[in-house]
Parts: structure tokens; C-alpha cells; sequence
């Protein structure tokens, strides 16, 4: 085997390990009380530097978006292309795998059919038979003013429920403002709002569209929203795995 090899089945062991390593119950619990949960250093600062780096290197992205053309907020985002690199691969996979039961419970209690199969690569087979080809982790990037609106992230008829966003950089030293904040719309309730205290490392993991609640009548469908609050100053990189593809 060659040193590339070893080097790569090494690292994917260590991102295996630390997603094993989570909480998963505890995560879960959260999820189903707030929509989301958070799993604590799941990328060390080596690596969280190592990927905002690659921002500028044009040839590891299919497109490049600018917020404030679309009103979507200001900052700008880059769509990784096949294949991801290394280390975000391997994150969407050994997430995804112990994601998927808690999607197939959600899916279940809100009586919405579909059901996710144990391994990412079945789904994403899934995705592309529906014309879902196009990758969608991506690399987020703000400076000062920057913001993101809030939004759902749902590129075609095969959503994945939960995603994740990792901060790359540290607040209060790289940046300030810039919280990653949820929001969630109750019917006949005014939304509420949550703020995330992310470190760099973290990860997020957070509903992509609804999540399920209980009622008098019975299990009802939360909406939930996501977007980054204004930084103050200085700037803020962040990686989105999104488990679905997109058309």
C-alpha cells in the first residue's frame, strides 16, 4: 500500500473514530427538542485551517456564489465538486450513517413515507437516478457586514433532513457577531429563535426542513430556518456537509 493510502485510510479511521466517538444519544435528544444538536470538536484546528485554505483554489469547486446578487445577504459561498476532498467526504459519510435511523424515526412519526438506506453512497445513488448529480457541500466565507439570510436548504425532490455546518474559525479572535442562529415556525405560535454557541471545530447539526412535535392531537411538522448573523468584525469560514445532491 502506498504512503498516500495509508495516510488517507488513516485519517478517514480518525474521522470514524471521532464521529463514534459523539454523544449520539444525547445529540439525539436535542435534535428532538430543538432541531438541532451540537457535536464538540469534531475537526481539529489543523484541519479547520487546512480546509478554509482551500477557498481560493478555483479547481475544487463547480460554482461560486455571491449572496448579495441573489439577496440571499452578503458573503459568499463556493459548491465543492466531485470528488470532495478527502476529509469532507469522509465526514458526510460517517455522519450520514448515524444520522439515517434518526431521519427513518422522524420520517416515520410525521407519516411521511420515505425511508434512508444505511450507507450514504445508496442514497446518493438514489439522488442521481433523479437527476440529482451536482454536489453540495460547500465552503461558506464572510467578512465584516457579511450575513446570511434565513433559508432551507432543499436543491430537489430528495432532502436528506439533517445537515451539518462545522465553524472553522475562532470567535472572538478571528471574528465577532456571526452567530449561526435557527429559527422555527409553530402554527398558530410566534417563531422562535435559537442561537448556537459554536467553537471552532464544532459542528452543528441541524433540521434541513421541518422536524416533528408533539401535540394534543397527535405529532405535527416544526418549520425550521438557519442563517449567520452580521459580523462585527473580521472573518468567518465555515464548511456545510448537505447530504442530499442537487439537480
Amino acid at each position: 500500500m502506498s504512503t498516500a493510502a495509508i495516510a488517507e485510510r488513516t485519517r478517514e479511521a480518525t474521522i470514524n473514530d471521532r464521529v463514534e466517538a459523539v454523544a449520539w444519544t444525547d445529540v439525539s435528544a436535542h435534535l428532538d427538542g430543538y432541531g438541532w444538536g451540537m457535536v464538540e470538536k469534531i475537526l481539529t484546528p489543523d484541519e479547520c485551517r487546512a480546509i478554509a485554505g482551500l477557498y481560493d483554489d478555483d479547481r475544487l469547486f463547480r460554482s461560486h456564489v455571491v449572496m448579495a446578487r441573489h439577496g440571499f445577504g452578503r458573503g459568499e459561498y463556493k459548491y465543492f465538486r466531485y470528488p470532495l476532498p478527502d476529509l469532507i467526504a469522509g465526514l458526510r459519510t460517517a455522519l450520514y450513517g448515524r444520522l439515517a435511523p434518526l431521519a427513518n424515526r422522524w420520517n416515520e412519526s410525521m407519516g411521511i413515507d420515505v425511508r434512508y438506506p444505511d450507507a450514504h453512497a445508496d442514497f446518493i445513488e438514489r439522488c442521481h437516478k433523479a437527476g440529482q448529480t451536482r454536489p453540495t457541500p460547500l465552503l461558506l466565507q464572510y467578512g465584516t457586514g457579511d450575513y446570511n439570510c434565513l433559508h432551507q436548504d432543499l436543491y430537489g425532490e430528495h432532502v436528506f433532513p439533517f445537515q451539518v455546518a462545522v465553524l472553522l474559525a475562532e470567535p472572538e479572535k478571528d471574528f465577532t457577531g456571526g452567530e449561526f442562529v435557527l429559527t422555527e415556525q409553530r402554527p398558530r405560535v410566534q417563531s422562535r429563535a435559537e442561537v448556537v454557541p459554536l467553537r471552532r471545530g464544532d459542528g452543528v447539526i441541524f433540521a434541513v426542513h421541518h422536524r416533528p412535535m408533539q401535540g394534543a392531537r397527535g405529532v405535527y411538522r416544526v418549520n425550521l430556518r438557519h442563517g449567520v448573523s452580521r459580523l462585527r468584525s473580521g472573518r468567518r469560514h465555515t464548511v456545510g456537509v448537505i447530504f442530499h445532491d442537487a439537480t
